[in-house]
């Protein structure tokens, strides 16, 4: 089986088990099997139809029910199987939704660590310094850089935590794992994903 989950920048695939990325710019090869996809970008689904013939567009067979309006295909995609929980999916941007009793009740979106840091030393060339994932966020810094870093983490993190509910917090995303060090009742699921993409497809056998 091949699933492919086309992002902004890059094409992530999941083909027979192993995982492989190329950029939106790259030639894609000819696969030889029919490959299921989600896609939030335009060129990229070209991309994926000109070098395969058989493609499957799983937003086809998305059920998915919510009031907010604009809501992308990849948040719905991580919410499907989630009836009770905060699923973070934090990559180059930082998309927080909460699910209560099987229902959407709404979200947010925050930049991602690198649009953040990016921010600095385009305000000053002397803010340009290495994220330090290791700042102590209970002491206030004295040092630019544990500054730089204090903040970038405590503007993501607190947001987060101001939903105040106990319902466990799901991370996915580059910066899935690295973030939900900072949450007790979290769990990280790399393939988060790619697990909802197999859960339509074995929901309708017809494509299988």
């Amino acid at each position: 089986m091949i699933l492919c989950d086309i992002g902004n920048t890059t094409f992530h695939f999941l083909i027979n088990g192993k995982e492989k990325k190329y950029f939106l710019n790259e030639k894609l090869p000819s696969f030889n099997q029919r490959v299921y996809y989600i896609s939030v970008n335009d060129s990229g689904t070209k991309n994926l139809k000109y070098s395969n013939d058989d493609v499957i567009d799983l937003e086809n067979y998305l059920e998915f029910k919510t009031k907010y309006k604009g809501m992308g295909l990849d948040r719905k995609i991580a919410c499907i199987a989630n009836k009770d929980s905060i699923i973070v999916d934090a990559g180059s941007a930082i998309t927080v939704d909460i699910m209560k009793k099987g229902k959407h009740k709404g979200g947010f979106i925050l930049p991602g660590f690198k649009a953040i840091k990016d921010l600095y030393p385009n305000t000053s060339h002397k803010l340009q310094f290495d994220f330090n994932p290791k700042v102590n966020l209970d002491k206030i810094p004295l040092c630019t850089q544990d500054a730089i870093s204090y903040a970038i983490l405590k503007s993501i993190i607190q947001p987060i935590k101001n939903i105040r509910n106990k319902q466990q917090i799901i991370f996915t995303g580059g910066d899935g794992e690295f973030l939900s060090k900072y949450f007790k009742n979290s769990i990280y699921k790399k393939d988060l994903i790619f697990e909802n993409m197999k859960r339509i497809i074995d929901a309708n056998n017809c494509i299988a």
